[in-house]
């Protein structure tokens, strides 16, 4: 796969030369997916355009709401904002989030992965000069979500900074070899400056609604189905067109036949639940020995010198040439691979027989106190058939004789019969 170029709009600048932070939210990447999804399967023309809503204090920006925008061609053939729908839009928004208050910090859109194009300016400089000279640009990359479906990677997206670069400064420092900052026009002429994008670094935050949501969502994406439609779509036609013959009768039947199989062999609520929540485990612990996989490796190519060998253990020291193969020794992430080693032993008990002991007392308990509550439930039960009982018992006696003749008149009556029965 060939190597793809940054876009020229793209700036040469380091991240960590802007002192923003960014701190985006679940909330908009759940709007930004369904926007694209949509867009995508009702094959809709034109641009995706949404904006960012969030807060703004000093250095830190949160991105924590998202909406569609309303999109119209300008004069010079470019995609802007509507106007007043946006305005309208905007405050209808900021009505609703007032308490924290909320503003327009950016707007997003899909964008190749080298980065914006040209026809990305027209709107980003609409934003920063009617509305927030330090909006942010949320680019999602299409292409890198389906490379990244199965990899568990970073998310296909990318955060930019709008800045003014001097074009020409750029072109004298890359062909002289040297600082755009030392390089010097002629004549006292100030060089133009050009509408630079500089990528940001990003942090994802939430908050325990946004969890819950999220959850939601991923359960339900897990439980969705695909209806076709088009089965019974051609079924109503050819009905209309033909009479049913003997023929069609049958293949009818046997196609409410195949649907009532299909209905029955489909799974309850709850068996989705499970499968989604097994499903999610299992993804979970393949990410974990990939990630346990990528330690491994780490560790396997630093410098003999980390490495604790039985010669080392001896007090014996070997002495090997240093390969290309060795990664360059990262202290930190050492330090905490270290820190993870040593909390195995709290989730891994020492003592495995005294660990077992205990699991099994705790089981037992457990399962003492359900069958004592069974035992409860069955003794209130009979307890309740034994009041019904004499309830209708003592129905049944008053039915009979309601005095104390009555009651003796019943007794020859059921005599009588039971010594009728041998000769009938």
């Amino acid at each position: 796969m060939a190597a793809s170029h940054p876009s020229s709009l793209v700036s040469d600048h380091n991240s960590s030369d802007s002192g923003l932070q960014i701190h985006l939210h679940p909330l908009v990447l759940l709007t930004v997916s369904d926007l694209i999804t949509r867009h995508t399967l009702r094959q809709r023309k034109g641009p995706i355009v949404g904006a960012l809503l969030g807060q703004h204090n000093g250095r830190d920006m949160t991105l924590e709401h998202a909406f569609e925008c309303q999109v119209i061609d300008g004069d010079q053939g470019h995609v802007l904002l509507h106007q007043d729908w946006f305005q309208t839009r905007l405050m209808q928004y900021k009505d609703v989030h007032k308490e924290p208050a909320l503003e327009l910090v950016g707007w997003f859109t899909a964008t190749p992965s080298t980065g914006p194009e040209i026809q990305h300016v027209p709107i980003h400089q609409q934003i920063i000069q009617n509305y927030n000279e330090t909006a942010v640009l949320l680019a999602f990359h299409p292409s890198e979500a389906l490379a990244e479906a199965g990899k568990g990677g970073k998310l296909p997206l990318t955060i930019y900074e709008s800045i003014y670069e001097s074009t020409r400064g750029n072109e004298k420092s890359r062909r002289n070899g040297t600082d755009a900052d030392q390089s010097m026009d002629v004549d006292g002429q100030e060089a133009p400056l050009d509408l630079k994008f500089r990528e940001l670094t990003y942090s994802i935050e939430t908050g325990e609604a946004e969890m819950i949501g999220v959850d939601f969502v991923a359960r339900g994406g897990g439980n969705a189905t695909n209806v076709d439609t088009s089965t019974k779509q051609k079924g109503k036609g050819q009905a209309s067109q033909a009479p049913v013959t003997e023929g069609d009768s049958k293949v009818a039947n046997s196609q409410q036949e195949a649907k009532a199989m299909n209905d029955a062999s489909l799974l309850s609520p709850e068996d989705e639940e499970l499968i989604t929540s097994l499903t999610a485990r299992a993804n979970a612990v393949k990410m974990l020995h990939t990630r346990i996989q990528v330690l491994k490796a780490y560790l396997s190519h630093l410098p003999p010198s980390y490495l604790t060998s039985a010669a080392e253990a001896n007090g014996k020291t070997t002495t090997e040439p240093t390969t290309s193969s060795q990664v360059e020794t990262n202290h930190v992430i050492l330090r905490s691979i270290q820190a993870l080693i040593n909390r195995l032993p709290i989730l891994i008990p020492a003592d495995g027989t005294t660990f077992n002991h205990e699991s099994l007392a705790e089981k037992s308990d457990v399962a003492l106190v359900s069958l004592l509550g069974d035992i409860t439930k069955s003794t209130k039960e009979m307890r309740e058939m034994g009041k019904k009982f004499d309830i209708v018992n003592s129905a049944r006696q008053r039915k009979r004789g309601g005095s104390r003749y009555g009651q003796a008149y019943a007794e020859m009556d059921d005599l009588a019969e039971e010594q009728m029965a041998p000769m009938g």
